[in-house]
């Protein structure tokens, strides 16, 4: 009879995905993981495989709570714009640590670009539901008025995912709370409808 899994599988997935979302897959040692998870090698192995193997659940968890976390600020409120800046302006963490790790998708864009096919997949899935979601968005703006209309909203929802990437590339280089905010909104201003 086997032994039953005496930690929380969970949680250890939560765990590796911060030392994997700080390091990068490169930078993680296997002994990096077993520390901050706090179980042994043959647990590790038994319950998740292969240090990559574990990258790839860890990534797609971490894929999966942010681009709920974005749907929900894009979607709760009270306008269409609203929603837009609440979308970039809630990618900027307060506290130092935590924008300085910037977004775990970037990182593993910058670090494998497009040469592992299952990343680069697993993104695309990921980039897919925020692109609809931010398309329809833009387009609920162009009919209330609040985003000119003569944008096209598939280009313009680009310019949006480009803007979230360039946000984070920038909180892990190191900017302020202040200009990574003051180039969020800036963003949503080039969206705003012309006033004449």
């Amino acid at each position: 009879m086997a032994r039953p899994r005496e930690f929380d599988r969970d949680a250890a997935l939560k765990r590796a995905m911060s030392v994997f979302w700080a390091k990068g897959y490169a930078g993680t040692s296997t002994d990096d993981l077993l520390e901050a998870m706090s179980i042994g090698r043959q647990s590790m192995y038994g319950a998740f495989g292969d240090k990559r193997t574990l990258y790839v659940e860890a990534l797609e968890r971490y894929q999966q709570d942010s681009i709920m976390g974005h749907v929900d600020r894009l979607r709760s409120a009270p306008s269409p714009m609203a929603g837009i800046e609440n979308l970039l302006l809630g990618l900027i963490a307060f506290e130092d640590d935590t924008r300085l790790l910037g977004c775990m998708g970037v990182g593993s864009i910058g670090e494998f670009g497009t040469a592992d096919a299952e990343l680069t997949a697993l993104r695309a899935r990921s980039g897919a539901i925020l692109f609809k979601a931010l398309v329809k968005q833009l387009r609920t703006a162009q009919n209330a008025g609040e985003i000119d209309t003569s944008l096209d909203a598939e280009r313009a929802a680009k310019f949006v995912q480009t803007t979230m990437q360039g946000l984070q590339v920038a909180a892990r280089g190191g900017e302020s709370v202040e200009t990574l905010r003051d180039l969020a909104l800036f963003a949503v201003e080039r969206l705003k409808a012309r006033r004449i």
